[in-house]
């Protein structure tokens, strides 16, 4: 009877546990639901009391409004693709030549530059953005998203999540190579590199998702509409909320996050893997 209690108990834990946490993420998509609802409905049904989860019929002509505004939305939306594209590839290539540098590498001062790095995490980006400003004024950068691009192909973060991981791998087949005569550079392009691919899949997605959202950084050096992203271009399509069309600017919401949330629902494994191996040696 004990037994059968305890059990009982259990089940009805785990089942409660999982209500929760279906209430819970319920909650957190609710916004998005109600964000592609309000893109697909026509302005006479934005603001209709009582209001309706469901529109009555998908209007797409949103959609066509916000591409066919004076806002160049498809330049735009290039120009955030091509800086998220860039800076991801460029910080998985940086970032894990420093994970090997600072795991497997023996030199004077790498613990002391390793914690160099870690106190650049502390800095906000409003911190160091008036001197890359004025070099970048210098240099003719403004107004250039490449530019952009170029103030993060380096990461902290990146290189101190891929050197975590790289550390609670084993040693043994780099050792091998080692003394089989290989250099460091093959050692890392042959036999380290391959086992960074959960966390350069972790990183990769992080790094564009959080590119893909700047909006602090891409306000201050990218001014022209032909030259900003999208979340600079989301400020510029509020003054269609002055004229009381929420459907458009929601329209335009929902496109701008749609890459973003596409890739972390088909990758998401691969975040979660790559961030908790981080944490297991050997």
């Amino acid at each position: 009877m004990n037994v059968l209690d305890t059990q009982a108990s259990r089940r009805l834990i785990d089942w409660a546990i999982i209500a929760c946490t279906a209430v819970m993420a319920l909650g957190m998509l609710m916004p998005f639901l109600w964000l592609f609802s309000m893109s697909f409905r026509p302005v006479s049904e934005a603001y209709q009391l009582p209001p309706s989860f469901l529109p009555p019929n998908l209007d797409f002509s949103n959609y066509v409004a916000v591409l066919a505004s004076r806002v160049p939305f498809l330049q735009i939306y290039a120009n955030s693709l091509l800086i998220a594209v860039v800076v991801t590839v460029g910080q998985l290539v940086t970032c894990s030549l420093a994970a090997f540098a600072f795991a497997r590498l023996k030199f004077r001062g790498r613990d002391t530059l390793f914690f160099i790095l870690l106190v650049g995490l502390m800095f906000p980006a409003q911190v160091t953005i008036l001197p890359i400003y004025l070099g970048y004024a210098r240099t003719g950068l403004i107004n250039q998203p490449i530019g952009l691009a170029l103030m993060y192909l380096t990461s902290s973060f990146g290189a101190f999540l891929m050197r975590q991981f790289m550390v609670s791998q084993p040693k043994a087949l780099e050792e091998a190579a080692l003394m089989d005569g290989a250099g460091y550079f093959k050692i890392f392009w042959r036999i380290s590199l391959p086992q960074l691919r959960p966390a350069l899949s972790a990183l990769g997605i992080i790094t564009f998702t959080q590119t893909w959202n700047y909006y602090f950084q891409a306000k201050v050096l990218l001014g022209r509409e032909q030259s900003m992203t999208l979340p600079v271009a989301m400020d510029v399509l509020r003054g269609y909320l002055g004229s009381g069309n929420l459907s458009l600017v929601m329209a335009a919401m929902s496109m701008s996050i749609l890459p973003a949330v596409l890739l972390f629902l088909i990758a998401q494994k691969f975040v979660i893997e790559g961030i908790t191996m981080t944490g297991i040696k050997n």
